[in-house]
């Protein structure tokens, strides 16, 4: 079967022209034939899988779905805590982890109807980057295997990209949703902190998690969204606020939006390569020809967005770990135990002084913003690179074209913009508003419906 959009499949469902236990078995048969090129699952569950799509076929039958989302099959990021199945994190010091309830969105996605195909591999504790250390191999990059998936939802963008899962949950601290989102040519949205619960989610970092889906098109994230949003008190940092319909209001284009283009960013900050510099200039050009209104913005230096990004997520990171740190240091990769003990090695007066200079920079990004709906800038400098050719201290070098929305909280995510010379995808990156995910996602769909890169998989799901 060729892979299908949530969008697609949920149409068929509903016009019971596809079984959501034929859909299910599909996917398992991919997960089989692919899943041992690109390693994108760390546990597949088929019997959950079958038995959630057989219950969704039942209450489809029967007339009474319940949501869009019923008897769509998806895999989670084993950061999430799911019940009676281990969840590990990707590392060897939680290799024997079985909780005994599941994450919030975890339950949400399951009440909405869907089928949990399993577990997806990322990078270790969400800091390290690709490693043979652990349990199990890195995810590869189904475009090209030799190329990094970046992090640290990995495995969440490969077997969405491959067609293993039609969608599925993502974590993002400085960019773990839209930087795989962006290597792997899939779409991924960073919603506002708090929109979607991280209760039942191994922590990073407290103050700059954010939880969001990750799916083929925009049109899939919103329906990810509507299902994993909501107010959970069993997590302090949780909004109460009215849930729009994010399908609703795709088709409204950006007729009259106001964009503002952080164009330093991307050409001065962290300059992006000439095929990347193309794509997002004909991402402009199209919004512009939708009837978006577009004015260059300048924002503070992405250098003092990537600084305090980092010491935070250290420092925080740190804290989390130090326990096990100090009495399993060996069951962490080399990878990871190295950079957490130079985590360590930060004060308190840096980690003080980096929130004092967010506070600033959230001030600074809002009077930016005054008057504006969205921002549009870079999100990678270019193609995937090798992955022979990335850093051990990847996540301490550079600077990160995602950190802006994670240190102010705001939504954002990549949106594919084509392909390199290496066959390889490229992107932009569309933010918006605090708790403006649905404009976002309407400027996501604009781009995608007047495109045909969505119609273009890897070689490998073919």
């Amino acid at each position: 079967m060729t892979p299908l959009t949530i969008a697609e499949a949920s149409r068929r469902i509903a016009g019971r022209s596809l079984s959501p236990v034929e859909l299910t078995e599909a996917c398992l048969a991919r997960i089989d034939r692919l899943d041992p090129a690109i390693s994108a699952f760390i546990a597949v569950t088929p019997e959950r899988a079958l038995s959630d799509a057989r219950a969704a076929e039942a209450r489809i039958m029967a007339g009474s779905p319940r949501s869009p989302l019923d008897g769509i099959p998806i895999g989670h990021k084993d950061l999430f805590h799911t019940a009676g199945i281990a969840t590990t994190a990707h590392s060897r010091v939680l290799r024997d982890h079985v909780p005994v309830a599941d994450a919030h969105v975890v339950t949400r996605l399951a009440r909405a109807g869907t089928a949990m195909l399993g577990k997806l591999a990322m990078y270790e504790f969400a800091l390290n980057g690709s490693s043979h250390e652990t349990p199990w191999p890195p995810a590869r990059n189904p475009w090209a295997l030799d190329r990094s998936t970046s992090g640290s939802s990995s495995g969440t963008a490969c077997a969405v990209a491959a067609g293993l899962v039609l969608g599925g949950t993502g974590t993002d601290t400085g960019g773990s949703i839209r930087g795989p989102a962006a290597f792997c040519g899939t779409s991924g949205i960073k919603p506002t902190y708090g929109l979607c619960s991280r209760a039942g989610s191994i922590p990073l970092a407290y103050t700059l998690d954010h939880v969001g889906p990750m799916a083929w098109t925009a049109e899939d994230s919103a329906m990810l969204l509507q299902g994993m949003a909501g107010h959970d008190p069993d997590d302090p940092a949780s909004a109460q606020v009215p849930l729009p319909d994010y399908r609703a209001e795709l088709d409204r284009g950006v007729r009259g939006l106001r964009i503002g283009v952080v164009r330093h960013f991307f050409e001065a900050d962290n300059p992006v390569g000439a095929e990347t510099h193309a794509g997002i200039e004909a991402g402009l050009a199209l919004l512009r020809s939708e009837g978006a209104v577009l004015q260059e913005t300048t924002l503070p230096p992405l250098r003092a967005f990537s600084a305090v990004n980092r010491v935070i997520m250290n420092c925080e990171a740190a804290a989390i770990h130090e326990h096990w740190l100090r009495t399993r240091p060996r069951d962490y990769s080399t990878r990871l135990r190295n950079r957490l003990i130079l985590a360590a090695t930060l004060r308190s007066s840096d980690y003080l002084q980096a929130q004092r200079r967010r506070r600033e920079l959230c001030h600074q990004v809002a009077a930016a913003m005054a008057g504006l709906d969205l921002l549009v800038t870079g999100m990678a400098t270019g193609e995937a690179p090798p992955v022979r050719d990335t850093s051990e201290w990847d996540g301490l070098l550079g600077l990160n074209f995602a950190a802006p929305w994670n240190l102010t909280g705001l939504p954002a995510m990549s949106v594919c913009t084509g392909f390199g010379p290496n066959g390889m995808p490229l992107s932009l990156q569309v933010g918006g508003r605090a708790f403006g995910e649905a404009t976002v996602l309407r400027a996501a769909h604009t781009l995608e419906r007047n495109t045909p890169w969505r119609d273009r998989r890897p070689a490998l799901a073919a």
